[in-house]
């Protein structure tokens, strides 16, 4: 299992979650922080994220960094932009090319997708400018430095990504038709980033996704309800959908 974080997280931020995970499936897992997150290496100061970042790192570092390691068909696992990131490598083109690509097996053998976001929703702005505003005038930045090397390069790398204007039109529908693999799209119904049209849509455009809404339970399902989360996986994994 391949674990991909969200737009302020890195691998502390998963906190218990990933080895709970791994012990209940009996799988190895892979945890990492993405550049400017975490450990890892911050961005230059001034250098704004990419527009497409998180295509980016779907369609070209996660599957560099996977064959540099000499993981195939791994499932994947994203919460909120990783959630992104892992349906847009999904629905990427198999790494095999040629008369045989489209009888190749799919890339991914399957997706968790946590808290995802398929488009912009004006809820998912106005909670990322009250984030923001926490940061700024608040104890955000104090709190979110203990996980951050560089905390400003991580934080506005993502805050101003999103409230970008020209980023109001982004939207993955037309890839959600392509995912090959068996999906399982998990939100909280009182997310406070999203609606729950975030993962009905995913079933709209790939119907054998299967979808899992959990009540009282914020942006971060796996952290607020663990036991729940963790079952409701292993049992779509066991089921073999």
């Amino acid at each position: 299992m391949v674990f991909l974080h969200e737009g302020l997280g890195c691998i502390k931020l998963w906190r218990g979650f990933p080895a709970a995970l791994c012990e209940r499936l009996q799988w190895r897992g892979l945890i990492y922080s993405r550049f400017a997150y975490g450990a890892s290496t911050p961005r230059p100061h001034g250098e704004p994220f990419p527009a497409d970042y998180l295509e980016r790192e779907a369609r070209a570092v996660l599957p560099a960094l996977l064959e540099a390691l000499g993981i195939e068909r791994p499932w994947l696992l994203g919460h909120s932009d990783g959630g992104s990131i892992a349906l847009i490598a999904a629905a990427s083109k198999t790494a095999n090319a040629g008369e045989n690509a489209a009888a190749a097996p799919p890339r991914y053998a399957g997706i968790i997708t946590i808290a995802p976001h398929y488009c912009v929703e004006e809820i998912c702005l106005a909670g990322i400018a009250r984030a923001r505003a926490a940061y700024e005038q608040g104890e955000l930045r104090r709190q979110l430095a203990k996980y951050h090397l560089d905390v400003d390069s991580a934080f506005y790398g993502w805050c101003n990504t999103w409230l970008d204007p020209e980023r109001r039109g982004w939207n993955i529908a037309p890839l959600l038709p392509a995912i090959p693999c068996p999906i399982l799209a998990i939100q909280g119904k009182q997310d406070e980033y999203a609606t729950l049209d975030q993962i009905e849509a995913i079933k709209r455009h790939a119907p054998h996704a299967e979808l899992l809404a959990i009540d009282n339970c914020g942006h971060s399902p796996h952290l607020a309800h663990t036991a729940a989360v963790i079952d409701s996986i292993a049992a779509f994994i066991e089921s073999g959908k």
